[in-house]
């Protein structure tokens, strides 16, 4: 794999679309929650999570297989991705799939801040981005949120985190903490892109994500009724929101569904957003940002069908199967019905 020389996008999309027919439809959603732990796992032994199965089966069982094994094979699956790429496609895959050290650090985070046992949130963690296998074996041991800023001192991460933790201190919420992270992340995401077409089509899914990062966290606020200032926590890059409108509409929850109602994402998340009126949760917005991510990625996959979009789609369709049997797996185990389970989904 190389950073440096030509792209090969005509290589990795071939293989990445041979990947994307194995990937599990609504039907095998359906099945699957109508399953115990154990039927899921002999399910996806038959599937492409076979090897990471047997890999596995002698250490773990149950929830705890179904969660090693969708961890494995997703980092597997994704390091192959980029092993196939070369040049700018690289850097730009690189890039996206940084997102899970980003989720890798709120992860140890939270676990630190809940005091979790190390085994229960090392088996939330994704080895799919940049940090090796030495960084989070630190990052698991480290007992304080202030061990974890020294951990990642040296990273993009380390300076954000270290001036959001006098507000962490101050509030004893995780919030600036986690924005620290998810600004960091997508900052470096945006800068730095090409200028030609299917580039700036990428461009524009990336804004995308981060309007919708930044319409969940305004709703979040506005629902919490906190006396948070809004503009803090506001990530840069979309085009949806200004740091000002967005402090301003999330003061009003109501201003704030009419603003992204009649917005240019009106019709991925219309009906999200009316259920979110008579709703008491974000999860049904939450779902539709998702959906919306899934249908805007595989449409411009279709404009630029050779470019890095169809891979970033393949990358976000693989995330959201392996969210899924996750949340069937946490589901069975919680004793939920299966019509609770298919609700908890993110299908398109």
């Amino acid at each position: 794999m190389s950073a440096v020389g030509s792209s090969n996008p005509e290589y990795v999309v071939a293989r990445v679309r041979a990947r994307r027919g194995s990937l599990y439809g609504d039907e095998e959603y359906r099945k699957l929650t109508r399953m115990g732990p154990a039927e899921i796992a002999r399910f996806m032994e038959e599937s492409s999570y076979g090897a990471e199965i047997n890999a596995l089966g002698s250490r773990h069982g149950g929830v705890d297989l179904i969660e090693y094994a969708l961890n494995r094979n997703l980092a597997e699956q994704f390091e192959g991705i980029l092993d196939w790429s070369e040049g700018t496609l690289y850097d730009q895959i690189a890039r996206y799939l940084r997102k899970f050290d980003a989720w890798n650090v709120k992860t140890v985070i939270r676990g630190v801040y809940t005091d979790a046992d190390q085994s229960d949130v090392e088996v939330d963690l994704i080895r799919a981005g940049e940090f090796d296998d030495r960084r989070i074996r630190r990052l698991l041991e480290a007992d304080s949120i202030d061990a974890v800023v020294e951990v990642l001192e040296d990273t993009i991460y380390g300076g954000p985190l270290r001036a959001a933790y006098a507000e962490y201190e101050e509030t004893d919420v995780l919030v600036p903490l986690e924005n620290a992270v998810d600004r960091a992340f997508y900052e470096r995401l945006l800068s730095g892109l090409g200028n030609d077409e299917p580039t700036r089509q990428y461009e524009a899914f990336l804004k995308a994500e981060v309007d919708f990062r930044n319409a969940a966290n305004a709703l979040r606020l506005a629902r919490s009724g906190a006396d948070i200032d809004p503009a803090a926590y506001f990530i840069e890059g979309g085009e949806l929101f200004t740091r000002g409108s967005l402090a301003r509409l999330a003061r009003n929850l109501d201003d704030l569904v009419e603003y992204i109602a009649d917005s240019q994402y009106a019709d991925e998340l219309g009906p999200a957003l009316r259920e979110l009126e008579e709703a008491d949760s974000l999860i049904a917005f939450e779902h539709a940002t998702d959906a919306a991510l899934l249908a805007y990625g595989d449409r411009l996959g279709t404009i630029h069908p050779v470019s890095v979009t169809p891979i970033i789609s393949y990358i976000l369709a693989k995330e959201r199967e392996v969210e899924n049997i996750r949340a069937i797996a946490r589901g069975k185990e919680a004793g939920l019905s299966a019509e609770e389970i298919e609700s908890e989904l993110v299908i398109t």
